[in-house]
């Protein structure tokens, strides 16, 4: 199955400036999401997708190929705008964030794996177990609740399921609580189209539930497409602000 990975590359940042281009490892941020998206077995191509002539400059140095998209809305209209540069279209496009350069290219691989098994989902995006009360009442932490079958039923930035009868504080007593007994996940934003799906939503017109809790795929469950999830253990972490990076700067330092 001819699957693409696509990086949209943002050079503006609120919180941290150029931050693809932070180099204090020696190599900017995006070339590490790249090389750790590379690791991936299931991508047979990765495309970063920029209306920056810096980011696209920097990339020419590293060897990543690079698509010119012009301005866009947010990285999914860009990963969709990519494809049309391609000379052929891919069955699957995955797309990952540009600001995690510690990505687990196993994810990668599951969430691939997971939309060529669910041939009924247009959508394949991931989850981890919530390990404290306090993740659970984030709402910078994005809930996801699913059916047996690992289907999305919702998405929010609120402490879904409610627990009614026992405080949140109450389910992680001891030790973090394994999933299995516990009925909080967070969403992982790594998302995995069928390219024909990609290619309408884009064209949808934002939906109600998509504007009041701000979480595009919103949009995707209230048009009535199937999302599936799959569990992971863990999820990497993001860069969004001088700490973040500071801190994955020593991580890489300690382990190189």
């Amino acid at each position: 199955m001819n699957v693409i990975g696509v990086i949209p590359a943002r050079l503006q940042s609120t919180r941290l400036p150029n931050k693809l281009l932070l180099k204090e490892t020696g190599q900017c941020l995006l070339e590490h999401t790249w090389r750790a998206a590379q690791k991936a077995k299931r991508l047979e191509r990765i495309v970063v997708a920029t209306d920056s002539t810096e980011i696209a400059e920097e990339c020419q140095k590293f060897g990543a190929e690079v698509c010119m998209t012009g301005e866009c809305a947010n990285g999914t209209e860009r990963a969709a705008v990519a494809l049309e540069s391609l000379a052929e279209t891919p069955e699957i496009v995955v797309n990952i964030q540009g600001d995690e350069p510690e990505i687990d290219a196993d994810h990668i691989d599951r969430v691939i794996a997971a939309l060529e098994k669910r041939t009924d989902c247009e959508m394949a995006t991931l989850a981890n177990p919530i390990l404290s009360a306090e993740q659970v009442r984030d709402p910078s932490c994005v809930k996801v609740v699913c059916a047996t079958d690992g289907r999305a039923l919702y998405f929010s930035r609120a402490s879904i399921p409610f627990s009614r009868d026992r405080a949140c504080e109450e389910w992680f007593v001891d030790e973090p609580t394994p999933y299995q007994s516990s009925p909080w996940l967070q969403h992982i934003g790594l998302y995995a189209y069928r390219t024909a799906f990609l290619q309408a939503f884009v064209k949808m017109p934002a939906s109600i539930l998509e504007t009041t809790e701000q979480l595009e795929q919103l949009r995707a469950l209230q048009a009535g497409a199937h999302i599936h999830v799959t569990v992971v253990a863990s999820s990497s972490s993001g860069i969004d602000t001088p700490e973040d990076y500071a801190a994955f700067v020593k991580r890489h330092q300690s382990s190189h």
